[in-house]
């Protein structure tokens, strides 16, 4: 017998499968995940959890015409290989192939290109309002993951939604986990009700205690609309559901096909706010995933045998940025019982982790709640401790307001350690952290710094939390440029750029992770006997206003390079400076990222084609002389003279 997932390209082909038949397809999807995430890493444990799942609702439900919203977006991977993208499936989160996330651009059964958390259940309701508004007849369902189902915005929409009475299923896909640990009294709950009988068990139950009930005359469907609140208040779980509107069903097997699709069946053409609770196992049908969710959860390269993690042996081993944070905190934690540490939901990603399990009384993970962990850190901070948000740049957007009217407006000392600073790779669009310097640099009483490398970064964190204000530290997903790290930490002054070499041809004034690039650029351009001066700018909050104005004074040309969009961020600084001191403007040009949502891809290959790389800045440079050549030419004669 030939493979069944050979014959579905489509959910109108797995339609045509018995039901007896779905298992082996679960199997063969689960088999084909594992094979190409093997070889081409990506999110692994969360999408094996949910197989049967995904296949029972595109089973029962018609997403052409219906919607479905994944929350988080990693888990659709089963999604995209039943609708029409099994052929590209190998190319996932590779440049030029598929996203990792639901993509609207990519297909009609993405409604949205969506890769944060909390947002399915609104955009959902929305959905459903509109409907309504506009004659529509169809399901909209929101599969929401246990860690999502806690994140502020997922119980607002929740709130709303139990109030508005609009037809709405949420699948709850419960698996103990979000990325690491649930955590939570929310996640207390779910374990509560995880502990009680699943759903069908508790049917055959109560349909046993109707056989034995005397009626008496009364109407059984009374006797039953009875018993049944009598479980709903008593030994049904979910309760906090019911109480807010929603007609609560589970918990059921997620795994067992018969239960999915007769619960599926029975519930989608109920009227307003359902919700479905569905106990899934991370990592099912991979051991190694089972037996640890979390280092699976977006693997490296690995041994489809045994799960084994391929080492890179051609390449010397390398420290990142997120390595050298979760280092250098716990060190300076040693030193100052004040430092506390404060994540949400991503304590391996951002390197904080190390630091909860060597000071777990001085930690917090909050869970998906970005602006609960940054007004988390506005109390901390009051009191006259030294609170560290470790928070990638794409999710602390999410806190925007807190950082406001939490912590600039109070004048506290928080220090948010922005990693994933710039183009993330192949995360893509969601997640590249692109906007950070544009949406704080306009807050009063904030500092904003990136390092060069590790050395820098380790200084930075120092001077950020000796500091006592509110400081904002932004560096990239990469592994950091030096060759060894200091165990002493160089002090500089807040505000203070750094001059790493001196030509009088013009400047490349660098920011962050962009420093290095432009050095390499530099020695480039020497071997075209162009010889310029490279800045390390450090700060983009308060900028080096007595060397900025020096060097726009002093060279004809200056050039900003930043990982960060044009728009508002670091050159857009510098060139607010040097306008309000009414210097010649037109002598800076600014390099950074261009006016659009960026692509995923390697880091590397996305910058080189946005110029952000030593050949880049090197053409730049030479790109832009040549035409204030031309320029200056044109206006001694009036006409053009081209001389190369």
């Amino acid at each position: 017998m030939g493979k069944l997932l050979d014959c579905v390209e489509y959910p109108e082909d797995l339609k045509k499968l018995k039901i007896e038949e779905l298992p082996k397809l679960a199997t063969e999807i689960r088999e084909f995940i594992v094979d190409v995430v093997s070889k081409n890493p990506g999110h692994l444990s969360s999408n094996l959890g949910v197989v049967e799942l995904t296949i029972a609702l595109h089973y029962c439900f018609d997403f052409k015409k219906d919607k479905i919203v994944w929350d988080v977006g990693h888990q659709a991977y089963i999604h995209k290989i039943l609708t029409g993208r099994k052929s590209k499936f190998p190319t996932l989160r590779q440049y030029k192939g598929l996203s990792g996330f639901p993509d609207k651009n990519e297909s009609i059964y993405d409604p949205f290109t969506c890769g944060h958390s909390g947002n399915a259940i609104s955009a959902a309701l929305g959905i459903s309002c509109a409907d309504e508004i506009l004659g529509y007849k169809r399901n909209v369902v929101a599969v929401v993951g246990d860690g999502a189902i806690g994140a502020g915005m997922s119980l607002e929409a929740l709130n709303y939604a139990g109030d508005l009475k609009k037809n709405l299923l949420v699948v709850l896909n419960d698996n103990e986990m979000s990325i690491s640990n649930t955590v939570g009294a929310f996640s207390k709950y779910l374990n509560k009700i995880r502990a009680t009988p699943l759903y069908t068990d508790l049917k055959k139950e109560v349909h046993n205690l109707l056989n034995v009930l005397p009626v008496f005359g009364k109407p059984v469907e009374k006797t039953l609309a009875h018993v049944v609140e009598l479980i709903r208040r008593g030994a049904v779980p979910g309760q906090i559901f019911e109480d807010l509107g929603f007609n609560y069903f589970g918990p059921i097997d997620g795994h067992n096909f018969q239960i999915l699709v007769e619960t599926l069946n029975d519930i989608k053409h109920l009227q307003g706010p359902v919700l479905l609770h569905v106990i899934t196992e991370k990592g099912r049908g991979f051991e190694p995933a089972c037996q640890n969710p979390t280092q699976y959860h977006s693997a490296g390269k690995f041994e489809m045998c045994n799960g084994k993690i391929r080492q890179t042996v051609t390449e010397p081993k390398r420290i990142s940025y997120t390595k050298v944070f979760g280092d250098t905190l716990i060190e300076l934690a040693k030193a100052d019982y004040k430092i506390v540490g404060i994540t949400a939901a991503m304590p391996d990603g951002t390197g904080i982790a190390s630091f909860g399990n060597k000071f777990p009384d001085r930690f917090y993970d909050v869970g998906i709640c970005e602006q609960h962990a940054v007004g988390l850190a506005n109390g901390l901070s009051a009191t006259g401790l030294k609170p560290v948000v470790a928070i990638y740049s794409t999710f602390l957007q999410r806190a925007y307001d807190q950082v406001f009217h939490d912590i600039c407006l109070q004048r506290n000392g928080v220090v948010f350690a922005m990693d994933r600073a710039g183009i993330v790779g192949s995360d893509g669009p969601t997640h590249n952290g692109v906007f950070d310097i544009a949406y704080l640099r306009n807050l009063p009483e904030i500092i904003l710094m990136s390092p060069k490398d590790g050395n820098e970064l380790r200084s930075m964190l120092k001077i950020a939390l000796d500091s006592g204000k509110a400081v904002g530290i932004r560096y990239p997903k990469d592994d950091i440029p030096d060759e060894k790290l200091n165990p002493q930490y160089k002090m500089f002054e807040i505000g203070k750029a750094e001059i790493l070499r001196e030509g009088a041809d013009g400047v490349l004034l660098g920011y962050g992770a962009m420093v290095y690039p432009c050095l390499q650029a530099a020695k480039k351009l020497s071997e075209k006997n162009i010889d310029v001066t490279v800045i390390n700018a450090r700060f983009a909050k308060p900028l080096d206003k007595e060397l900025i104005l020096e060097l726009i004074r002093n060279h004809k040309l200056i050039i900003t390079v930043e990982d960060h969009a044009l728009m508002g961020g670091f050159g857009s600084a510098v060139l607010e400076l040097v306008s309000d001191e009414r210097e010649d403007t037109s002598k800076i040009v600014r390099m950074g990222i261009p006016d659009h949502f960026i692509e995923h891809g390697p880091r590397n290959i996305i910058l080189k084609n946005l110029g952000l790389d030593k050949d880049g800045i090197a053409d730049k440079f030479i790109a832009t002389l040549e035409l204030m050549d031309i320029h200056n030419s044109f206006n001694k004669t009036g006409k053009h003279h081209l001389s190369v």
